[in-house]
């Protein structure tokens, strides 16, 4: 056999590689994200526009579309496709009775009259306009999208409000004019529709024999919502779909339609089609170019300079303070080294108690596992979101990828856990089994508890936002069947794996820690500060996109946010770690994952700020308790997180410093 010589060996892997590459920049051009595909109408095909939850800023309680006294389609109602994240969310998209004709314009559709309003309904539907709620509509999966203008501004808005109260009189939107926005899907003849103010009016166009039927694509959807009186005399013979017999003019700025006891509310909508320049891939721009965006790309840029500019000079400092400290003491000879031994101070004084085993090793082990598992999962569903796996076109897979990733790496959890139990223990392996149930366990049995007790609030208020029982046991099924598992298998790979050896010895006798001049936990709880420089104006972004119902969508910047935070923490915790042993105070384990982590306190002390002065409309007992117990679970995922990146790097550190010089 005749061997290839080693430059022919290395073309051909390149040539390999090239061919790869290329293959897959192929794939690219044909590829769509997923739930990002374009879907093609042809003229006169039907759309068929979906409801999503009823929402609020004022309570944060979804509830169905047909909780109130709405018109339902023909066919009934019927639930659509919804995966979990979506369920999760709180979101419970069904059919409509809307539909139209691609390219079709149409006007004064009846829909149906209700029946006479009952008091109880009259009183719901008071309730929801006072309350601000939202009908959010949903075609082709856009979003229905609103804009208003204030001070010669134009504002968007996705959804339209129930009603509105002028007075003491209370008006519902029962007519609403639609604007779909639609892009040739390829050059062909396009047959045009025109609007005559009455029905809809086709006029076809001739194409050529064989060329291919038009295609459009729906890029926009808007909606103005208006308050038309209807007289009950006008609907008393007609059927969903028929025209209305008198023309209905559409006026945002009045209101007609006031709702009373007793009496039936009749609904109505026109369609108008506009073929717009917008591409589809850039169909989403105007949902994304929400109001302050520029502040955000500005103030985030901002706060990326400052803190990685005040985070250089916390490392130049640290890192030249301790090189000094180490050059000095190798630079002399082992005569000089046994007389400064014997006049030690500061962190070489520790020596021997520095890898004294901590209080509660078990629960530190579990909670630093944890926080692998939450971290990794953070990481990598945002960067899967930055590369466009997880954009907003996809409701609920943010949630939905959140789960996988956090399920998968339950495996590092318990490998983590394991083997720092190993090491804290000297190689022991006594004990790994009950480290891995508690690291499988101890995070999400408290999330677990938390998402319960909102569950029932919401349950006892028939929110849609409340987790179905059907779904709570399969969440709890994956739990126990995938997450579980993974962690045990990950502690088991961690008993077999080497423990980390210490460099050196400990004492049997403790060392006497001396009075500090400043007690150790207002160091900690200070430490928090400079990660939280870090995360606060991105974290009212988050908070706005949480509970205002607006997009969030810059994940290229939150991901270098994090980044950042983590890096930061890291700092953070290493002076931290090094000032505690400069003062001879060796008991650094638990401080250090609580000097990086005690940015959580900052960010629930933040979400109460937020709660107080941006939620000032949040009404309810019922809502802030939600509002502080999504909180209080978002800030003990955050405190996991930052507080094992701050545990591992101070780790890294104490180990690498005590294996750097040798004391007698």
């Amino acid at each position: 056999m005749i061997k290839k010589p080693l430059k022919m060996r290395s073309f051909d892997k390149f040539k390999i590689w090239v061919l790869f590459i290329c293959l897959i920049s192929e794939l690219g051009y044909g590829f769509y994200l997923p739930g990002s595909y374009p879907h093609k109408y042809g003229v006169g095909d039907f759309l068929n526009v979906k409801v999503n939850s009823l929402t609020s800023i004022d309570t944060e309680l979804p509830y169905s579309y047909y909780s109130l006294p709405f018109c339902q389609p023909q066919e009934g109602v019927k639930d659509s496709a919804e995966n979990l994240g979506e369920l999760l969310m709180g979101d419970r998209i069904e059919n409509s009775p809307y539909r139209f004709k691609m390219y079709t314009n149409e006007t004064e559709i009846f829909t149906c009259q209700t029946k006479p309003l009952s008091g109880e309904e009259f009183n719901l539907l008071k309730k929801r306009i006072d309350e601000m709620y939202q009908v959010n509509l949903i075609l082709d999966n856009l979003p229905a999208i609103r804009y208003t203008r204030k001070e010669g501004y134009f504002l968007r808005w996705t959804g339209y409000p129930v009603g509105i109260k002028v007075q003491d009189a209370y008006y519902v939107f029962n007519h609403l004019k639609f604007t779909v926005l639609v892009h040739k899907y390829e050059e062909t003849n396009v047959a045009r529709v025109m609007g005559t103010g009455g029905g809809a009016e086709l006029i076809s166009t001739v194409r050529k024999v064989g060329s291919e039927a038009p295609g459009y694509m729906v890029v926009g959807f808007e909606v103005v919502p208006c308050s038309v009186q209807h007289g009950p005399d006008a609907t008393k013979n007609l059927k969903m779909y028929s025209k209305y017999p008198t023309p209905i003019k559409c006026d945002p700025t009045t209101v007609a339609m006031a709702i009373k006891e007793n009496e039936p509310v009749s609904f109505t909508y026109e369609v108008n089609f506009v073929e717009s320049d917008i591409k589809w891939p850039s169909r989403w721009d105007a949902y994304l170019k929400m109001e302050g965006a520029k502040v955000h790309w500005f103030s985030i840029l901002n706060s990326l300079m400052v803190i990685t500019f005040l985070a250089g000079i916390v490392l130049v400092i640290f890192l030249r303070t301790v090189r000094r400290d180490l050059t000095r003491y190798e630079e002399l000879d082992k005569e000089a080294q046994s007389q400064m031994n014997e006049e030690l101070s500061g962190w070489k004084l520790v020596v021997s108690d520095v890898f004294r085993a901590p209080s509660n090793p078990a629960l530190l082990c579990a909670m630093v596992g944890d926080g692998v598992q939450i971290l990794g999962m953070g990481v990598v569903t945002i960067l899967f979101a930055a590369l466009g796996f997880m954009s907003p076109a996809s409701r609920g897979t943010l949630i939905t990828g959140m789960l996988f990733f956090y399920m998968i790496l339950g495996v590092s959890a318990g490998y983590v856990a394991v083997r720092l139990w190993r090491t804290i223990c000297c190689g022991d392996h006594k004990g790994w089994v009950s480290v891995s149930w508690k690291a499988a366990y101890f995070f999400p049995g408290i999330a677990l508890l938390i998402l319960t007790t909102l569950n029932f609030l919401l349950w006892g208020s028939h929110s849609t936002g409340a987790i179905p029982f059907s779904l709570f046991v399969i969440l709890i099924l994956l739990w126990f069947c995938i997450s579980v598992p993974l962690t045990l298998l990950g502690g088991y790979l961690g008993a077999k794996a080497p423990h980390i050896e210490y460099p050196v010895r400990t004492n049997q006798i403790p060392r006497e820690i001396p009075p500090q001049k400043y007690p150790s936990w207002l160091l900690v709880l200070g430490a928090g500060t400079l990660p939280f420089g870090t995360l606060f104006i991105e974290l009212f972004f988050i908070m706005s996109s949480l509970w205002m119902g607006r997009v969030y969508y810059v994940f290229g910047f939150l991901l270098i946010v994090m980044i950042l935070l983590v890096v930061v923490c890291a700092e953070v915790s290493l002076v931290l770690t090094y000032m505690h042993l400069c003062v001879e105070d060796w008991k650094w384990w638990w401080k250090s994952f609580f000097a990086s982590g005690s940015v959580s306190i900052y960010i629930f002390l933040y979400s109460v700020n937020y709660l107080i002065f941006d939620l000032k409309s949040l009404s309810g007992p019922v809502s802030a308790t939600l509002y502080l117990g999504y909180s209080l679970f978002m800030v003990l995922a955050i405190m996991f997180a930052t507080g094992t990146v701050g545990f591992l790097s101070s780790f890294w550190f104490v180990h690498y410093l005590f294996s750097s010089v040798k004391l007698d």
